[in-house]
Order: C-alpha cells, then structure tokens, then sequence
C-alpha cells in the first residue's frame, strides 16, 4: 500500500470505485455498442461474416497484447501517466474507426482500441489495492464490478439506438467523445497511488525477471484460470448475441438489451453480495459459492436446451444466474492473486488480464463462430468453460490450501 494511503482520495470510496469502474468499462463498452450494428457494417464495408468477427477478434487480440505491459509500465512510472497515455490513444483510435472506408481499415484500428483501452482495467485493479486494505479493498471492487456492469447494459440501447437513427459510424463517434472525456476527467482527479520509493525499476532484465517469477508460479496461473477462463461462459453469449438472440430467439436488434440487462443484472447482484460478504465469510468459501452456482446453473441450462427448443421467455435467464456466480467470487480470487506479489501488483494484474483477454480472443475467433448457431452448443461450450475454472480452484485449494483461509 502506499505509506499515505489515506491521503490520496478525500473523498467517498464509492467515488473513486465509480471512477476506476468507468476506466474498467471503457473495453467491454467498445464491444458492445457495435455488436447490434453488425449487419448495418457489414452491408456498409462489403464485408462478410469472417471479417465482422474479425474485427472483434482483432480488439481482443490486441487487448491481450498489450495488457503484458499496462501494469508493467504502470509499475515503474506510475499509475496516472500509463491511464491518461492509454485514453488518449483509444481516442485516436476511436476516431479512425468514425473514419474507417473500408473493412481492413475498421479491424486495424479496433486492434488499435484494443491495444489502448487495456490500460484502465488493468492499473485500476492495482490502484485498489495501492489504497485499501484487504477487506476495505474487496469491498471497493465489489462496487467497482457493480458500477461496471452498467456498460454492458447500457451500450447495446445506446449502439442500437444510434445505428438506426444516425448509423454505425455515429457509434465510433460516441466513443471518440467518451474517450475524449474519460482523459479530461482523470487527468483532473485521478491520484497517483503508486509512492516513488515502491516503483520498480524499468530495464529489460528486471521486467524478463518478474515476468518469468509470476508465469512460473503455479499458484499466480491457477488464480488467473479461475477468474478469466469462468467469464467466458457468459461472454460467448455476448459474443454470439447477433445469432443467439436475432436467429435462435427471433428478437430484433433493438431487443438485444434484455440479454446485456439480464446479464448486467446478475453481475452487480453478484457483486453487491459479494461487498456485504467482504470480512464476514472467509474469501475460499465466498469463491467456492461462486463456483457451485455457475456448475449447476450450467448443467441446467444444458439440460433444458437439450429438451426444450431455446425461446426468449427462459433462454437467457441461466446466463443470468451464472454471471451472478462468476460476480459474487471475481472479486475475492482477483485479491488473492494480487497479494501473491504485492511489489509487483501492476504487473500481476496485467497477467491475470492477458489470461483472460486471449481467452476471450479464442473464444470470439473460434469457438463463438463454432457454436453461435446451435443453444445445445452454446449451452455445452458455456459449461466446458466454467469448468476449466472450477478445476484450477480444486487444484489450487488442495495444493495450497492455505490460499484464501484469511480475509
């Protein structure tokens, strides 16, 4: 933590949590504004199914990317000046998209956006723990989450809206503006939480060192399992949105919200309970909740599909219920892995969203175009998914059963 910890934000928590969760919401809302517009780019830009996916896979990609130096960077020369570098390039980048005349134009600069916008979620995550102690900081990121499932919900209204009345490139606008005063307002109110004596020195070897000390502990990659490869289970309905819901539910690009709604409200119900948990259960058992929700919501959703023809009237509740799961343990096991390597925060948390981000990559690039056709399909990759995570926490808690005993 930084020596003056109680300094840096006079004002209250849930201020600076709103704070750090628009910088956390900027990436998953570039998605989703444009997802209902896909048909409209598509017609526009001659472009064809692969290269539509591309574009989104192009983004996440490069999200990936990148996050390998966000909290590298963030590490050595502080937390202010990578997040403002940050927004000023998903600018530029969201203004060539506006501009963008042709499809290969349009997936250069999302990766742009991609390779930009990592820089909030990333620092933000470290800058909680910089400021608050445990249990104080659980709590921040439970509201951090919260205030960050409001992008989800909001951006599909917002891009669907704007697609039909102005068109799609008065979306790429919007998120020129947003970035445009995202910059304004951090560079106005954002602290630095990272204290000069705590900087890591920035050299080649010194980086190859702590990269290799964080890939190589078994513990940092269980952790980082846990948390990034679970999401997907609900992200690939958000990424198949366009053919689960226009083709399989037979909704309208203006419906698509009830999906981002529904989804949107389990994670901010996950996350206020996880807030009121915080230093009242023991964080394994917290996650171990988690988990045991999204396993049988999963099998559920898999066994209805396999009985029942997918229809809007249920088909995207079990999505809620499993983001309810993943947002009630995210926060306790994002902690845990951040306190692995307290001097080196920025970089963890670059790592955990590198495993996440090319899971994400993977999933949009080939398995949502695999299974986006099929709810039985959907339903099965969603639970192999979950699965992955709930296997690395078994591993993790018989292994290192000490992890997670103490908030």
């Amino acid at each position: 933590m930084h020596p003056h910890a109680e300094t840096l934000w006079r004002g209250p928590r849930w201020t600076l949590a709103i704070l750090l969760a628009v910088l956390g919401m900027l990436g998953p809302f570039s998605i989703d504004t444009y997802l209902p517009a896909f048909s409209g780019i598509a017609s526009s830009l001659n472009a064809s199914p692969v290269h539509m996916q591309q574009t989104l896979s192009a983004y996440l990609f490069g999200f990936a990317f990148m996050n390998l130096f966000h909290g590298a960077l963030a590490d050595s020369f502080g937390r202010r000046p990578v997040i403002l570098w940050g927004l000023m390039a998903f600018t530029l980048a969201s203004l060539g998209c506006a501009l963008a005349q042709n499809v290969t134009q349009l997936i250069v600069f999302r990766a742009m956006q991609g390779l930009s916008c990592g820089a909030g979620v990333v620092v933000s995550r470290a800058i909680v723990r910089d400021i608050f102690p445990p249990t104080q900081a659980q709590k921040v990121m439970s509201q951090i989450t919260i205030f960050f499932g409001l992008a989800p919900a909001i951006a599909p209204i917002m891009g669907g809206w704007l697609f039909v009345s102005l068109g799609w490139h008065s979306i790429f606008w919007l998120l020129t503006a947003i970035g445009l005063a995202l910059w304004a307002v951090n560079f106005k109110m954002l602290p630095e939480s990272l204290h000069a004596s705590q900087r890591q020195p920035f050299s080649i070897p010194h980086l190859m060192r702590g990269y290799w000390q964080l890939c190589t502990d078994p513990r940092f990659l269980l952790l980082a399992l846990a948390s990034g490869i679970p999401f997907n289970g609900m992200f690939l309905y958000v990424l198949s949105a366009p053919a689960f819901l226009g083709e399989l539910l037979q909704l309208q690009p203006t419906q698509f919200f009830w999906l981002f709604v529904l989804n949107i409200g389990g994670i901010m119900g996950g996350a206020w309970a996880s807030g009121r948990l915080a230093g009242k259960m023991v964080p394994k058992k917290q996650v171990r909740h988690g988990l045991l929700i999204m396993l049988v919501i999963s099998l559920i959703n898999l066994t209805a599909n396999l009985l029942f023809p997918a229809h809007a009237l249920w088909a995207m509740l079990p999505i809620a219920i499993y983001s309810f799961g993943w947002a009630l343990m995210v926060p306790v096991v994002t902690l845990q892995l951040l306190d692995l390597f307290p001097e080196r925060r920025g970089m963890a948390s670059s790592l955990q969203a590198v495993v996440g981000s090319t899971a994400n990559g993977l999933v949009a690039g080939l398995v949502a175009p695999l299974v986006m056709h099929s709810a039985i399909a959907l339903a099965t990759a969603s639970l192999g998914l979950m699965l992955v995570g709930l296997v690395s926490w078994m591993v993790l808690h018989q292994r290192w059963p000490e992890i997670g005993r103490e908030n």
